[in-house]
């Protein structure tokens, strides 16, 4: 897909795109599909060695667009359950890039398990790095966005919404992230920060698929879970306005047994990043 189809590759120029877990899957796709159309790049994650390689990915074997721009890259292991490590993350970024403008909160940890197996730890980890990951980056970003009147884009989940099989631990996690969003729209908006979310179905490709795909295969559905049963569509980022300081959630939902490409991630991401007023 090439996105200058319906975007300037220019769009982002001069401005910086941070992405929390930004090594690998969906937002590693959003961070190149950024990049795409100018923008500078900071990726923090938990693994220094996929964070290089993913770099490296968007630098070099990226798409024809990213090759021309040669894309400014900063990377920064950083645990999103660290407020510290991420305050430092986004200083750093300013240093070596000069800005954050959009802050793309995607970081998140799941599995497939059913309620009365779950464990009290497991419950916790994932919301800590869904839910408290997702605060702590926003938080840690806030005084940055405020100064650039930036865009927070939250990765949520169908399961925030839809009541799914063995997702107890993600669906209250990425509730608690949609309503966070609410709230920060609500009060950030007079800052001139936007704050939005998108909420994919299923993605094929990366760890989390493959691993959700064999937790499924060991607790055999009888029934695919209820976010596959109807196919969705993801509107093109053309459709997607340059909306006010609000919330809004964008859904793309696999068909019935399918699994949705990162691909599709990225009109909606680059749409909601998109700067309301020219500087």
């Amino acid at each position: 897909m090439n996105l200058t189809q319906y975007f300037s590759n220019t769009l982002f120029s001069g401005k910086t795109i941070c992405v929390t877990g930004g090594g690998s899957g969906i937002n590693l796709g959003i961070a190149k599909s950024f990049a795409a159309v100018g923008a500078k790049v900071a990726l923090c994650g938990r693994t220094p060695e996929k964070l290089e390689a993913a770099a490296e990915e968007i630098r070099e074997h990226g798409t024809e667009e990213i090759r021309e721009h040669g894309t400014e890259v900063f990377t920064q292991a950083t645990d999103v359950r660290d407020y510290a490590a991420l305050e430092s993350f986004f200083q750093n970024t300013v240093e070596a890039l000069g800005s954050v403008d959009v802050l793309v909160c995607g970081a998140a940890g799941n599995f497939i398990a059913p309620a009365e197996k779950l464990s009290a730890n497991g419950f916790k980890t994932v919301v800590d790095i869904d839910l408290l990951g997702t605060f702590n980056a926003s938080r840690a970003a806030f005084e940055h966005l405020k100064a650039s009147r930036g865009n927070l884009i939250f990765i949520s989940a169908g399961q925030s919404f839809t009541p799914y099989p063995f997702q107890a631990h993600a669906g209250a996690a990425k509730a608690g992230v949609d309503n966070l969003a609410k709230n920060l729209a609500l009060e950030w908006g007079p800052h001139g920060i936007r704050c939005n979310t998108i909420a994919p179905g299923p993605i094929a490709g990366g760890h989390a698929a493959a691993r959700q795909r064999a937790d499924q295969r060991k607790v055999r559905l009888a029934d695919p879970p209820p976010t596959l049963r109807h196919r969705g569509r993801n509107r093109p980022a053309c459709g997607l306005p340059c909306l006010p300081a609000g919330s809004v959630h964008h859904r793309n939902r696999g068909g019935r047994g399918r699994w949705a490409e990162p691909a599709r991630l990225r009109h909606p991401a680059i749409a909601l990043g998109e700067a309301l007023t020219p500087k």
